[in-house]
């Protein structure tokens, strides 16, 4: 059984503009972000992605992912390691 989901985007009916409220904003985010690691679409773009943009994106993911995120978190909800307890 996979450990990774990508519903919102399979049924996501909302307008997916930025700007428009907060709500929006983050229902675009999570639209853009699950549209964009579809695995055919990262294998084209990644592959054409300059080291500069991999490592900017590797940079933004672990700067956020530490921020919003517990330890805890981080390897139930990121990693699905499941080997962390606090």
């Amino acid at each position: 059984m996979a450990q990774h989901t990508h519903e919102f985007v399979e049924n996501y009916d909302g307008i997916g503009a930025f700007g428009w409220d907060r709500n929006t904003d983050e229902e675009t985010i999570m639209f853009y972000l699950q549209k964009f690691s579809d695995d055919a679409l990262l294998k084209i773009v990644v592959n054409r992605m300059t080291d500069t943009e991999l490592e900017e994106i590797y940079t933004l993911i672990n700067r956020l992912l530490k921020t919003h995120l517990t330890e805890t978190e981080y390897h139930t909800r990121f990693l699905k390691d499941g080997t962390h307890q606090e």
